[in-house]
């Protein structure tokens, strides 16, 4: 995940596979959670893993 996360300069929190049976759905469930504890945490496709990300502007810390 390291390409995605330098290519966006977004740290990557956690990651949702695409063909659930849910979709995007629990990845934007996480998000909001959260969101609701702060974070600016949004969710993106990732194309070539197929999966849904849920990513937060990455910090210098990172």
């Amino acid at each position: 995940m390291l390409e995605v996360s330098a290519l966006m300069g977004a740290k990557v929190l956690e990651r949702f596979p695409a063909g659930a049976p849910r979709g995007s759905w629990p990845a934007e469930e996480y998000a909001a959670g959260r969101r609701a504890e702060g974070e600016p945490a949004t969710v993106v496709m990732d194309l070539k893993s197929d999966a849904f990300l849920v990513v937060v502007p990455a910090t210098e810390d990172d």
